[in-house]
C-alpha cells in the first residue's frame, strides 16, 4: 500500500505544475490575457519583483513574460 501524500506535498505539486505550464505557454507564444494574469498575480503574490530570488520555476517564469520594466519603456 502506497503512502497517503500530505496536503502540503499535494499543494507543492500542484503550485509546481502550474508554473511549469505557465512558462511552457508563455516561452511557445500561446499565453493568453488570461495566462499571464494568473503568472502576473502568481508573481505578485510571491514577492517576486524586479529582484527574483525565489524558485527556479518562479525566476524562469519572470524571466519569459513579455512585459518590459518602466525604464525599457521610457
Amino acid at each position: 500500500m502506497a503512502a497517503k501524500r500530505n496536503d502540503n506535498d499535494l499543494m507543492k505539486d500542484l503550485f509546481t505544475a502550474t508554473l511549469s505550464a505557465l512558462v511552457d505557454r508563455v516561452k511557445s507564444g500561446e499565453a493568453t490575457a488570461a495566462d499571464l494574469n494568473v503568472a502576473r498575480q502568481m508573481l505578485k503574490d510571491n514577492g517576486i519583483g524586479s529582484a527574483p530570488s525565489v524558485s527556479p520555476d518562479m525566476i524562469r517564469l519572470s524571466e519569459v513574460l513579455p512585459f518590459t520594466t518602466d525604464e525599457e519603456a521610457a
